[in-house]
């Protein structure tokens, strides 16, 4: 009899893990908290070679391929208008919508149930099978749950009522796509300059659009409803302000964006203690939430969706498939959650800091260059033809 997998989340994280699950055999439903798909909505993500090797697993590469554009090359300056270093990082950034509709049409092409407006309330284990209470009063009852329900997961508060919260890494997230405005580059690069208030990131489409983010420091976390109440005329504003002594094309920029997209905080997880129990476990976000400094938050959540679904593909009972796949990942996970923290603690270093910085990147730089040291991030690869073995007991 075919396993039936209750999926929590309906992102990005959601239909990729439906999709991998298929592979393996399993029939998939999942419940997202929205009463809509999410068309239209966010701003725009990198795929390093790693996700998009993982996509390639599951027969999706050529779908994502041609989304986005290159982003193959980093150069990075400090707002003196200084170049500070260049790397080679093989990648593809794409508008995070656009990930989310392939992904979402494919899993419902390939089986998948997708419902909406199903917010987790609780989840009950009986019998062997697992039972998932939605907000709207209605029921579902599978094999195995899996929450891919994000950063402010409640499958991982069910599994374990004592899981931390989400660290606040003292940084805001907020960008916009800009039109009709000419700027230093060219495609196929990602700019990132070190402002002395602000750190800001700009990509350059074929098609002209500049694609730009910016991290307003925040070393106290507002909540949400503050962050709600800020204007698109105030966030202007203030990103004017903070780069007003830099240089660089953000000014220009910021002033040819018709809609600057409303602020959020950013957060990380140094570790998740528990990720499953007999029958749910939690993937993406909801386990290992990284900064977006690391570039690689949809490509382990990805990693993650394939990895799962060879664990209880090969390895008999579900708690034993859970158990294997986080000894696959946790160790790789929780290593890049500390590389994005070291990634993004030179967003906002102060003025000693960044003389230290500054001083110091071009070195380090050359040295990752020269010697590879982040092979270990982009050379990662998943065999769907290899074997898992079940965990000792």
């Amino acid at each position: 009899m075919t396993k039936r997998a209750l999926i929590i989340g309906g992102g990005i994280a959601g239909p990729i893990t439906a999709i991998a699950l298929r592979r393996a055999g399993i029939d998939s439903e999942v419940f997202e908290a929205y009463d809509r798909g999410s068309e239209g909505v966010g701003a725009f993500l990198t795929l390093a070679v790693n996700g998009l090797e993982a996509l390639r697993v599951l027969d999706l590469h050529d779908l994502v391929c041609d989304l986005g554009m290159d982003s193959s090359l980093m150069r990075m300056s400090n707002g003196r208008g200084k170049q500070l270093a260049t790397l080679a990082q093989p990648s593809r950034t794409l508008k995070r919508a656009d990930l989310y509709q392939v992904l979402r049409d494919e899993a419902v092409r390939r089986g998948a149930h997708i419902h909406y407006g199903r917010r987790l309330t609780d989840a009950s284990i009986s019998g062997g099978r697992v039972r998932a209470d939605f907000a709207d009063g209605t029921s579902a009852e599978g094999d195995l749950l899996i929450g891919a329900d994000g950063l402010r997961s409640r499958t991982r508060t069910l599994i374990d009522p004592g899981a931390p919260r989400a660290r606040h890494v003292g940084l805001l997230n907020t960008g916009g796509f800009a039109r009709g405005v000419t700027v230093p580059g060219e495609p196929g690069t990602s700019y990132f300059i070190f402002g002395k208030r602000c750190f800001f990131g700009y990509l350059i489409h074929p098609s002209g659009e500049v694609w730009w983010f910016a991290n307003p420091p925040s070393p106290d976390e507002p909540t949400p409803a503050e962050l709600a109440a800020i204007t698109p005329g105030q966030w202007r504003a203030e990103l004017l302000e903070l780069f007003r002594d830099d240089a660089g094309p953000m000014i220009d920029i910021i002033r040819a964006t018709d809609h600057i997209i409303p602020g959020w905080n950013t957060y990380d997880f140094p570790t998740v203690p528990k990720w499953f129990n007999e029958r749910m476990v939690i993937v993406g976000d909801a386990a290992h939430a990284t900064s977006p400094s690391a570039g690689q938050g949809a490509s382990m959540a990805i990693e993650d969706a394939v990895v799962l679904a060879r664990c209880l593909r090969d390895v008999p009972g579900t708690r034993d498939a859970f158990a294997a796949y986080e000894r696959l990942r946790r160790g790789r996970v929780e290593r890049v959650v500390k590389q994005g923290r070291r990634n993004g603690s030179g967003k906002a270093p102060g003025a000693f800091g960044a003389f230290v910085r500054d001083l110091g990147m071009p070195l380090i730089m050359r040295q990752i260059e020269k010697r590879d040291l982040m092979a270990w991030i982009r050379d990662y690869r998943i065999s769907w033809d290899d074997q898992v073995a079940a965990p000792r007991r």
